[in-house]
């Protein structure tokens, strides 16, 4: 990565040119090559993106988002088919219940917006599956729109190099875009930039474990680093639980089995697939409950068709 051709000598203050310059400047000479970052990628493309980069790996989506959009490069050829095909197709991706919101906003998309991808954020956030983030995403960078856009990587350059603090608090629909909001350049071009810009920087420098100071293009007016990096002490969002043994292993064994084969997996089939039966039975009755597997006949299960 090459170093940044400007960076800070003043505490960055909200709303200050001088914080947007630097990292548009080093997002333009830095950012990663990824795919939705091409020009005329198209808006269907950058949704389905924000959906399978939620919680995934970037190295794991691309493949998958190439495989994807080669069969269903249209919300329209989505829309046409059952909404198991987009659940097997969601592979190894984790948490699946994203590809049927994603297969229902195909069809809402179809139905309501004539298959095109709209832009107001309104219009986004009337979708299943999509939230504050995916809407203000898709507007922004699929169609240039003025709106701040926060994640994880956001939140947290924004806590050390604004706040001062080493890592965010829980995150707040309300003071999460506040914060955005007041950084966010004025002219519509380069509140795009910096929107990644923003996002990239927390990913690649300014990351969660083992930050990058000596490569930040703010590092001279990062409130944390000017404080002597002190550790945080406010409140922090629940840990999740580790997946190894937990219920969500076991609801992916049992989405492998039915995405494996065509035909109905039976309970015995289930019941090779994990010894402890009070959990196989809790993580089985979860996928039926969540419309992931529907039952087709008594001890008989399936991805969803309908």
């Amino acid at each position: 990565m090459v170093n940044a051709t400007l960076t800070l000598t003043l505490a960055p203050a909200a709303g200050s040119p001088a914080l947007s310059l630097a990292i548009n400047a080093w997002f333009r000479g830095n950012a990663r090559d990824l795919p939705w970052r091409r020009h005329g990628f198209g808006a269907w493309g950058v949704l389905v993106s924000e959906f399978m980069l939620q919680q995934t790996p970037v190295n794991r989506v691309i493949p998958r988002l190439a495989e994807w959009l080669e069969r269903w490069p249209t919300p329209g050829d989505l829309a046409a088919v059952p909404p198991g095909e987009a659940v097997r197709a969601w592979a190894n991706l984790g948490y699946p219940r994203r590809a049927l919101w994603l297969h229902a906003a195909a069809v809402e998309i179809t139905e309501r917006h004539d298959g095109v991808v709209p832009a107001d954020v309104d219009a986004l956030l009337a979708l299943s599956g999509i939230g504050d983030y995916t809407a203000r995403a898709v507007a922004a960078f699929a169609y240039g729109l003025r709106h701040p856009v926060v994640d994880t990587n956001t939140r947290r350059v924004i806590a050390r190099a604004v706040a001062g603090q080493a890592e965010p608090a829980p995150p707040s629909r309300t003071r999460d875009l506040d914060a955005m909001s007041a950084l966010l350049p004025l002219p519509v071009s380069d509140a795009a930039v910096f929107n990644a810009g923003m996002m990239e920087l927390g990913a690649v420098v300014c990351t969660a474990r083992i930050p990058r100071c000596d490569d930040c293009p703010i590092r001279a007016a990062c409130a944390w680093r000017l404080a002597d990096y002190p550790p945080y002490s406010g409140p922090r969002k629940a840990v999740q639980k580790k997946f190894e043994g937990s219920d969500r292993k076991v609801r992916g064994l049992i989405m492998a089995e039915l995405r494996a084969t065509r035909h109905p997996v039976t309970d015995a089939e289930i019941t090779d697939l994990w010894a402890d039966s009070p959990q196989r039975d809790r993580a089985l009755a979860g996928l039926l409950s969540d419309g992931l597997a529907i039952a087709t006949a008594p001890g008989e299960y399936t991805l969803p068709q309908e």
